[in-house]
């Protein structure tokens, strides 16, 4: 396409692109905006060394695509939904604008990211519902790429999430970390007691003991010997976790820790985490379902272009359409701060904007500098907390449903 539109001269028309989704997974009833921050850090750096160029030249493409993208930088224009807002279907959740030749080269970019760390946000935040104020730890890693891994624990912890298993998110993101050991670390000792002995020795009794290896009742028991009444937790990754957590409960009670929480793993998703709900479960970990978006790994974002040189353009094949121009949205809410509707809208058209009422579209970049400073991570947590507030109890179920917050489309 670049070295076509370099060719007839279209390359520099003015364009705008749109990031949005047609629908939402199957169940769901909104959408997280996550990856914002990592994508604007991604663009800042999308630009072609003569290395790079001279394997694309090998590679077969033409001189001139050599010579624009040699001197390439992003300088448009984009304006997108703020990390940490919900989405519906047909939210402009990006628009990026620019010449066609830089804003074409940015589609699996802005994709690649949007993508996957909106699925992981938003499945997370169906968790953290679900959860009710009980804390949960993600703990996926080990189920997805590495760069990936990153990636989910950030848009998790974003989404609610107290912590993460995978250091590298601190050290990059600063989100909280935590663990425990795995079952190689007991069956690595002779005995329970002495893997029991040797953590709490390395560790202090506030740590959390992994009593399911062998048998969970002489786990706990052991436990409690070790460490003491003041032990912290007790982690059960296995079997019929609510029954296991009951007795578990039972089990710490009587031996007078009653201080000792109960931490459950072993592939919860969001309704197993739902039906855990009146279990004495003191904490989750997660890991499968939210680093692959329990069950709708991609958010489902498509990029289209949808206005050439002001004039608006629209794909218009069936069950693909898109609607023409560049467009805006304004977030309607009750005076009780409950959100009624989304309304999306032409940039050109007229839309009241009421007392209560936000424009939820914020400017990201102008002429390819950073239109201001971002937020940082724990502020879009505390907006998308703030957002699920507003969001009608209905539209919170986990069951199958409308949108929780209706979009109309405006002409």
């Amino acid at each position: 396409m670049l070295d076509a539109a370099l060719a007839d001269g279209t390359a520099q028309r003015r364009c705008t692109f749109e990031v949005f989704a047609r629908s939402l997974p199957h169940g769901r009833r909104y959408g997280v905006v996550a990856g914002i921050p990592r994508l604007l850090e991604a663009l800042s750096r999308f630009t072609f060394d003569q290395a790079e160029i001279d394997v694309l030249c090998d590679a077969g493409v033409r001189d001139r695509v050599a010579e624009y993208l040699s001197g390439h930088r992003f300088s448009g224009d984009i304006i997108g939904y703020p990390e940490g807002e919900l989405y519906f279907p047909g939210s402009p959740v990006l628009s990026v604008t620019g010449t066609f030749a830089e804003c074409v080269l940015l589609e699996t970019l802005v994709l690649s990211v949007l993508n996957h760390d909106c699925a992981v946000a938003s499945a997370a935040a169906r968790m953290t519902t679900a959860a009710n104020g009980r804390p949960l730890i993600e703990m996926g890693s080990r189920r997805t790429h590495e760069e990936a891994a990153v990636a989910s624990a950030r848009a998790a912890y974003l989404a609610g999430f107290a912590a993460t298993s995978n250091l590298e998110a601190h050290r990059r993101f600063g989100v909280p970390t935590t663990g425990t050991s795995a079952h190689a670390f007991t069956l690595l000792h002779d005995s329970e007691a002495e893997a029991f002995r040797a953590q709490v020795d390395a560790l202090g009794v506030g740590t959390t003991l992994l009593v399911d290896t062998y048998d969970i009742t002489q786990g706990i028991a052991t436990a409690v010997e070790v460490a003491g009444t003041g032990l912290g937790a007790v982690r059960i990754d296995s079997g019929d976790v609510g029954v296991l957590a009951q007795r578990a409960r039972a089990q710490l009670d009587a031996l007078g820790a009653t201080g000792t929480r109960v931490v459950i793993s072993g592939d919860l998703d969001e309704y197993a985490i739902a039906a855990l709900r009146a279990e004495p479960v003191d904490a989750y970990g997660v890991g499968t379902s939210v680093v692959t978006g329990s069950g709708a790994p991609a958010a489902g974002m498509v990029y289209k272009l949808v206005e050439v040189d002001g004039r608006p353009v629209a794909k218009r094949s069936s069950s693909k359409e898109s609607r023409g121009g560049a467009k805006s949205a304004v977030r309607r809410h009750k005076p009780t701060g409950t959100a009624v509707e989304e309304v999306v809208h032409r940039l050109d058209a007229e839309v009241e904007i009421g007392e209560h009422d936000r424009v939820v579209p914020v400017p990201l970049l102008v002429k390819g500098e950073p239109a201001g400073e971002l937020p940082t991570l724990d502020e879009s947590r505390e907006h998308l907390r703030r957002g699920l507030v507003a969001v009608p109890w209905e539209g919170l179920k986990l069951s199958r449903g409308e949108p929780a917050i209706p979009t109309t489309q405006v002409p």
